[in-house]
């Protein structure tokens, strides 16, 4: 399965980077092609983001299924998640056990109800 992993790149810290790489390792040893942008997308980009956004929505076009690794200062991950959104993607969260939901409508709520649906509901 092609997976495209949304998740902090800049903001990332120490220990959030450690529990991605545990994360795409495990998907890859269980046969998965991962894309991780702090990996696969250049992050040199003197178009101000611009670059950054094409590759990563042309990965997200060609993923089976996305995982979200949430982090809700992330910018980017907002931005790719509308991607998928618009896309139609199944979406897994991927640290489910740092996500507490909110007290009514919410962006992170939103996120959680579209991970449990089927995809013949998106």
């Amino acid at each position: 399965m092609k997976i495209f992993l949304i998740c902090p790149v800049r903001i990332a810290t120490d220990k959030e980077k450690i529990k991605l790489l545990d994360y795409v390792a495990m998907l890859e040893t269980e046969g998965n092609s991962v894309y991780y942008p702090a990996r696969d997308t250049c992050q040199v980009d003197k178009t101000g983001g611009f670059q950054i956004c094409f590759d990563n929505r042309k990965a997200i076009t060609e993923a089976d299924e996305i995982h979200v690794f949430w982090s809700p200062e992330s910018r980017g991950t907002l931005f790719d998640l509308g991607m998928a959104f618009a896309l139609r993607k199944p979406l897994v969260l991927a640290n489910p056990e740092d996500i507490i939901p909110e007290e009514g409508k919410s962006f992170l709520n939103m996120v959680c109800y579209w991970s449990f649906l089927e995809e013949e509901d998106l």
